[in-house]
């Protein structure tokens, strides 16, 4: 199955410019480098999958729109984009700076629990307001490497489910190997950096994770090490029945180095409220 490649204006209004998130909510997602949000070359944004692939995307954890607006710059937009992330104030940004000026974007907030961000949650684990087989391309970056262990299996089961069968899920991850560490439980599958946040930084067991991913029906397609040994895996999945072949998850063999994940504010998730 091949799916049309639909390309729609990328800016509703040609001659108006696509605004940048405010440096307050670029700082909480990471970085306040303009570069980082751009895409004045129109590239694809995710490596190593095809065309197609961005037919129709949802973006998991979409933050203040580092991925949209990339996207929507991109050459051939996304016919379909949603986004969507626990930050309200973030989502109420995207929606009034980048919903209106790219067709077929769309930004929801996602209400599920988190301590910093949205700590009026009720729930962890929140099915994606989609239906079965809805996305061609699901992108997490930056959001398993905050999410605890216990949420984990539950979202991987959720993208499997919005996937298309020949679509594409790219997600990033912090990795270890449990085996140097004797004393944890057979339970026992994540690290934690943060004693009061521990979602600040989830660092998983590879042959776990590999695991969840059997048992979500996906499989590893493509991996790309951190430049940083400890640091953030880039990793590329599909469903089991794809016609790409499975990977091997290579071992992380990059020169050591300093990468913290940036401390939240306090009152950040009123950040744009």
């Amino acid at each position: 199955m091949r799916w049309p490649v639909v390309r729609p204006e990328r800016l509703s209004q040609p001659n108006e410019e696509l605004p940048y998130p405010p440096e307050q909510m670029r700082l909480l997602v990471g970085s306040a480098d303009l570069s980082l949000f751009d895409n004045p070359t129109g590239r694809l944004v995710v490596q190593d999958v095809p065309v197609e692939a961005y037919d129709s995307v949802l973006d998991f954890g979409c933050g203040c729109g580092r991925v949209a607006r990339q996207l929507i710059q991109q050459d051939p937009a996304p016919r379909a984009y949603l986004g969507i992330d626990i930050h309200r104030g973030m989502i109420q940004w995207c929606r009034e700076n980048l919903a209106p000026r790219a067709p077929g974007f769309r930004f929801e907030h996602h209400d599920a629990y988190n301590r910093g961000l949205n700590p009026d949650g009720k729930r962890e684990d929140v099915s994606f307001p989609a239906a079965a087989g809805s996305f061609s391309l699901v992108n997490a970056w930056s959001v398993f490497t905050h999410l605890l262990e216990s949420q984990i299996s539950h979202y991987l089961s959720e993208v499997a489910r919005v996937l298309q069968p020949e679509g594409y899920f790219q997600s990033t991850w912090f990795l270890f190997d449990k085996s140097d560490y004797p004393m944890m439980q057979e339970f026992q599958n994540a690290l934690y950096i943060n004693d009061v946040d521990p979602t600040n930084a989830v660092i998983v067991d590879r042959q776990w994770l590999m695991m969840q991913i059997a048992a979500g029906g996906l499989k590893l397609v493509s991996a790309l090490p951190p430049k940083i040994r400890g640091f953030q895996w880039v990793l590329l999945m599909a469903h089991r029945g794809h016609p790409r072949p499975e990977a091997e998850l290579p071992e992380d063999r990059a020169p050591t180095g300093i990468r913290r994940p940036p401390l939240l504010p306090p009152d950040a998730d009123k950040i744009g409220l």
